[in-house]
Order: structure tokens, then C-alpha cells, then sequence
């Protein structure tokens, strides 16, 4: 599905504009699968720039150009469907809220049955195709009034699990899927993610991520977490003085990692079968 990008300004005079709302443009990326849908949103943004300041900073037909276009151009507010393909609308807000300085999210769907996980995310609104002028001006005006007001002193309910990791890498933002990765090492002040493929490097919390994830990785280390769906068993190696330590061995790689004494109950514990 093609994507398009612009940076189209509709900054109108101040002296055309209500008192009170003149200030900075407030910047908008709007996320949409449909081109149409994203044209309709265009024109209701050009209508609204005749009362507030307003600059769409870029369109994106999925999720994870939208993160593309966030690394390099920052945002106010996301114009967000829900309905995409590959990374769906709640998922991308999720991302969103890993950023260091997130932009505020207004969904604009179809479908009014995802209006509580919405709020649940501290989307500022959620309008319902096909949107009304005065709905989307009255969404971005409470945007405006809102944006002083610092975005980490608003109570944030725990998130679900991420589907997948964000890389940044030389300017660009990768998706690593949960499920492709093999294991999380912790290392100094980074932490490697280990797939079939490849590794990449970023600055989590070992702790936080065995939190969230707690179902698809098993601690083997306090520096290790493996994925439980690669594990194909365990194994212990005895050294020419006779002492032994136990290693997990994995699927799709060679690498076998070492189980420390105090996670030694896991050997017993998985499910996978333990050679004797």
C-alpha cells in the first residue's frame, strides 16, 4: 500500500484568527490506511487553520511509517485510525508512549467499539467517521489546552504487551516482533536483542521488560532472559576439574547460554525435557 508524505502549512494571519488561540502551529501527522480518509481529514484541517494555527508535518498509511516520520519529524497530535494493516491503532499508540516526548493521539476510526481501550491509552478524543468539522476543531482545541500541562504528571494505567520492540539505528526505526526474538541479553547500559538473523542494541530495563513479558521469556541469568518458545531443552557441561554448570540450548542458533546457580530451578521447573 503506497504511503505519501507532505508538509503542507496552513498558518493563517493573526488578525484572522480568534484571540486567545494565536500561538505556535500545532503540529499534526495524520495515520491513515485510506487515502481518501486521509484527503477528508486534509480538507477538515484546512478548514480549521482559519481558527488556530495548524501544520501537518507528514501522512503515513501505517503504523510503521508513522514511527519513521516521528524519528525525524516531531508531532503535537496523531490523527489516528485504528483499522491498518501489519500494526493496528492501538498498538502504534502503545509504541507512541515509549517515546521521550510522545504527541498526543486523537483516534479517527470507523468503529465506535474500541472507544475504551482508546481512553484507557489517554487518547484526547475519538471521533467516528465520517467526522465533523466541529467535532475534529473542538478535539484539537482541547489539544491546545492541554499541552502545557506536563504529559508524565497524568496517572498512566499499565499498558498491555508490546508486539514489538523499537530499534532506532542510524535514523531509522525498526520493529523487532516479540515472538522473533531469541533472547534479551543485558550489556553495560544496553540491552541486545537476539534473533534468528540478527542482533540489535536499546536502552531498557532488563527488569522492565521481564515484567511485561513475562509469559514469553523465562530469566536463565540475571543478565538473560531467553524467549520460552526457543528453548529446546537444557544441558549441563562438566569442566576437567569436575564441576559442572548447566546451559539452555536454543532453537535457530548455535549459542548455548549459561543458567546461573540461582536460576538453576528453572532446569526443573520448564517444560521442555531435561536431559539427565
Amino acid at each position: 500500500m503506497s504511503t505519501s508524505l507532505s508538509h503542507t502549512s496552513l498558518l493563517q494571519p493573526a488578525e484572522d484568527r480568534p484571540m486567545g488561540i494565536v500561538g505556535r502551529q500545532l503540529r499534526i501527522l495524520i495515520v491513515d490506511d485510506e487515502a481518501p480518509a486521509r484527503s477528508r481529514l486534509r480538507d477538515l484541517l484546512s478548514d480549521c487553520s482559519h481558527k488556530m494555527p495548524i501544520e501537518i508535518v507528514g501522512e503515513a498509511a501505517d503504523g510503521r511509517t508513522a514511527l519513521d516520520v516521528l524519528s525525524s519529524q516531531p508531532a503535537d497530535v496523531v490523527l489516528l485510525d485504528i483499522r491498518m494493516p501489519e500494526m493496528d491503532g492501538i498498538e502504534f499508540a502503545e509504541q507512541l508512549r515509549k517515546l521521550p516526548d510522545p504527541p498526543i493521539v486523537i483516534f479517527t476510526t470507523a468503529y465506535d467499539a474500541y472507544a475504551i481501550k482508546a481512553f484507557e491509552l489517554h487518547a484526547v478524543d475519538y471521533l467516528v467517521k465520517p467526522i465533523r468539522l466541529g467535532r475534529l476543531f473542538d478535539a484539537l482545541n482541547r489539544v491546545r489546552q492541554l499541552m502545557p500541562v506536563p504529559l508524565d504528571l497524568v496517572p498512566q494505567p499499565k499498558p498491555e504487551p508490546r508486539s514489538h520492540l523499537s530499534v532506532q539505528e542510524r535514523g531509522r526505526v525498526h520493529l523487532v516482533p516479540i515472538k522473533e526474538i531469541i533472547y534479551l541479553k543485558a550489556e553495560l547500559k544496553y540491552v541486545t536483542i537476539r534473533t534468528a538473523q540478527r542482533e540489535y542494541l536499546i536502552e531498557e530495563s532488563l527488569t522492565r521488560l521481564e515484567e511485561e513479558f513475562a509469559d514469553k521469556f523465562l530469566r536463565v541469568h540475571r543478565n538473560c532472559l531467553v524467549g520460552r518458545a526457543f528453548v529446546t531443552g537444557f544441558e549441563r557441561i562438566t569442566n576437567d576439574n569436575g564441576d559442572g554448570h548447566w546451559v539452555v540450548r536454543l532453537d535457530s542458533i548455535a549459542e548455548k547460554l549459561p543458567v546461573s546457580r540461582r536460576q538453576q530451578h528453572v532446569v526443573r521447573e520448564f517444560s521442555a525435557p531435561v536431559p539427565s
